[in-house]
């Protein structure tokens, strides 16, 4: 974990931030031999496609047929009047 002045901060601002981001290194900023801050590279961010990515896209017969049934469990037949 590299340590810097707050001043090579000031001056090489662009550069050290590419290194947080690029390197996933933290980097801790000094002024007067006091550690004042550290810069943590960002989690990761995953997109929707990337996080869907691992699921099977559609269900086979059978588990279909079971997903069907399974959600139909426990309703009544037929429309009823919720306010009767």
């Amino acid at each position: 974990m590299p340590t810097i002045t707050a001043t090579d901060l000031a001056r090489n601002t662009r550069q050290i931030l590419d290194q947080v981001a690029q390197r996933r290194e933290t980097v801790v900023v000094e002024r007067n031999q006091t550690v004042i801050a550290r810069l943590v590279p960002a989690e990761p961010v995953m997109n929707a496609a990337q996080a869907l990515e691992g699921l099977p896209q559609t269900l086979g017969a059978e588990d279909a047929a079971r997903w069907l049934r399974d959600s139909r469990a426990g309703f009544e037949e037929g429309v009823r009047d919720p306010w009767a």
